[in-house]
């Protein structure tokens, strides 16, 4: 039996499968996990399973990456360009985490619609209406797990199944609650036929690879990682995106305030700077990140501007909205006029009165860009006969699970 879903055909599972979106997974966070001793299982996974590194789509977000996982689509397909826009019909600078936002079905839904068991856990609870949308089936976020109902979540009593409180927005144990109760869900005697799971990346803002943070929560994950290998899952692990040191040589945050120097050439509010990693979620990344969209005015001359910008220190690419719809697949109605792409080492901001960056504890880690495009791609079945010379995407996870693992 095969489900078909934007254009890509998906085989029914024969086996409990396992998407795992480790959100802001850097492939050295795992290369430095495993050098130490830390991830045994993943190291054996590597060597007998398959591994890839694949490209997320840009912008490098949670949002836009988590929908192409589930769509198997970029964003020009399904329509989440970020976490955060400017919605030109009402004139206003909105959350994307409405389902309304969604142009193209889940996969999710779709198997779940033809009869499967399907389960989503998600850290953070910004996902999970995007997510669940139009699913039968569990559908929560570690976040809000002891608000979870029936009637919104199919389920109720998670804290009890998993046996942890809600943990923190802010700390690694909210990650660790999605896989234990993953793990919880795969033990049921119902348990779900098709899983996703997805993970904050608070740990990853704060911590580099190889650190002891870093590796302590790689270490956590390992040992969730086999218990699921242990009941008979397929798991295919990838992430939303990857993450980058983003300061100057004195630790503090290397930022590009388009905003204001948009103001300064143009007139105070002439243009509108949008930044898609905005979220409710600040704390860790003062919404600073390295890509954003930028509404001009109709009297500039928007090529002269491209040139002037793509000029200043710390600026990789900018693009007119034709250009980066094309090159990103990005749905070219929801972003702005031009789009800016800042260095690896570099954030672009608003204005600086705009950002509180006092709540940073630790040098500023973020991404966005394309700096932050790689990331990891990793089955724990040995597929023989891929293409090592393919483009591989994140949003593939779900075509090798289902498709070529079982």
């Amino acid at each position: 039996m095969m489900i078909d879903v934007n254009h890509r055909s998906y085989a029914w599972p024969k086996q409990p499968t396992v998407v795992v979106c480790v959100d802001g997974c850097e492939p050295d966070y795992i290369a430095q996990a495993v050098a130490h001793g830390r991830m045994p299982w993943l190291k054996r996974v590597l060597a007998e399973g398959t591994a890839l590194v694949a490209d997320c789509v840009i912008p490098s977000f949670t949002n836009p990456n988590n929908l192409s996982i589930v769509t198997g689509a970029p964003p020009s397909v399904h329509g989440i360009c970020g976490n955060y826009l400017f919605d030109v019909a009402t004139g206003t600078e909105v959350m994307m985490n409405d389902p309304k936002w969604l142009r193209a079905p889940t996969l999710l839904a779709t198997l779940a619609e033809a009869g499967a068991s399907v389960a989503v856990v998600t850290a953070k609870d910004k996902l999970r209406k995007l997510l669940g949308h139009q699913m039968r089936g569990i559908c929560f976020s570690a976040e809000k797990a002891d608000k979870a109902t029936m009637a919104e979540n199919g389920i109720e009593s998670v804290l009890a199944l998993v046996g942890m409180p809600v943990p923190s927005v802010y700390s690694a144990e909210l990650s660790e609650f999605v896989f234990a109760a993953g793990v919880e869900l795969m033990r049921q005697p119902k348990h779900p036929d098709v899983m996703y799971l997805s993970t904050t990346d608070y740990v990853q803002h704060k911590h580099a690879p190889g650190t002891e943070g870093a590796d302590a929560f790689y270490s956590m994950m390992d040992d969730y990682l086999g218990q699921l290998d242990a009941l008979g899952c397929v798991i295919a692990l990838t992430a939303d995106h990857g993450m980058n040191a983003k300061t100057r040589m004195d630790a503090q945050p290397d930022v590009i305030y388009l905003q204001d120097l948009l103001d300064g050439w143009l007139g105070a509010a002439n243009a509108r700077v949008i930044l898609p990693i905005t979220d409710p979620y600040v704390v860790h990344h003062g919404a600073l990140g390295s890509f954003a969209t930028v509404y001009l005015p109709g009297e500039v001359d928007q090529a002269a501007l491209v040139d002037r910008l793509a000029a200043h220190r710390g600026v990789e690419s900018v693009l007119t909205r034709a250009e980066a719809a094309r090159r990103f697949e990005l749905p070219a109605d929801r972003i702005g006029d031009i789009v800016v792409v800042s260095e690896r080492f570099t954030v672009i901001g608003t204005s600086a009165a705009r950002h509180d960056l006092s709540a940073l504890d630790a040098p500023l880690r973020s991404h966005g860009g394309v700096s932050e495009q790689r990331v990891p791609l990793i089955l724990n079945r040995k597929i023989d006969g891929l293409d090592a010379n393919r483009r591989w995407r994140n949003f593939d996870a779900f075509d090798l699970a289902l498709n070529h693992a079982q």
